[in-house]
């Protein structure tokens, strides 16, 4: 579909903008939750954890992901690396 006003045309442009923006900071999300569940060791998984807690609090805060999305990713998460440490 081809916008014909000058709004549309602004609107899809910053639509563009964002869906890059949106996928590159999923994809970081995504990529921290994995380095935490596939850590080796308890030490690795901690600051893997640390760095994940980042990306989910702003994930939250900026509405990438809904906030109790963000709450609950970093509940399990802790609850896995508890359990890594406890081994």
């Amino acid at each position: 579909m081809v916008p014909r006003t000058k709004s549309a045309k602004k609107a899809m442009r910053q639509a563009k903008t964002r869906t890059e923006r949106n996928r590159a900071q999923r994809s970081q999300l995504r990529n921290a939750v994995r380095k935490v569940r596939a850590a080796g060791s308890a030490d690795e998984a901690a600051k893997a954890f640390a760095a994940a807690q980042m990306v989910l609090d702003r994930a939250g805060r900026k509405n990438l992901i809904h906030r109790n999305t963000a709450a609950r990713q970093k509940s399990r998460l802790a609850r896995a690396v508890a359990k890594m440490e406890k081994k």
